[in-house]
């Protein structure tokens, strides 16, 4: 998982241990009411799909222009914030 910090009322500590999980620890800066945020953010995942052709580079083709269907969601490789209000 790629590694993306806010510091918005909050702090995101650095990684641990290697063993230790994946996700970072965000430990609050300020006590009080929690305020909601919206952000817009850009997230690339590697998923498996699969379509019926009549060759591999119909196949491309179809895939490139949305035909197929998702076999599982995949694994998230990539995560930016491009704005967060």
């Amino acid at each position: 998982m790629a590694r993306s910090a806010i510091q918005r009322k909050s702090r995101i500590s650095t990684w641990a241990h290697e063993s230790d999980s994946a996700e970072p620890v965000v430990q609050p800066l300020t006590k009080g009411k929690r305020r909601t945020f919206h952000a817009t953010v850009q997230v690339t995942r590697i998923e498996e799909w699969f379509v019926e052709a009549h060759s591999a580079d119909e196949a491309r083709a179809l895939l490139e222009n949305g035909a197929g269907h998702r076999v599982q969601i995949g694994e998230c490789v990539y995560f930016q914030i491009d704005k967060l209000d």
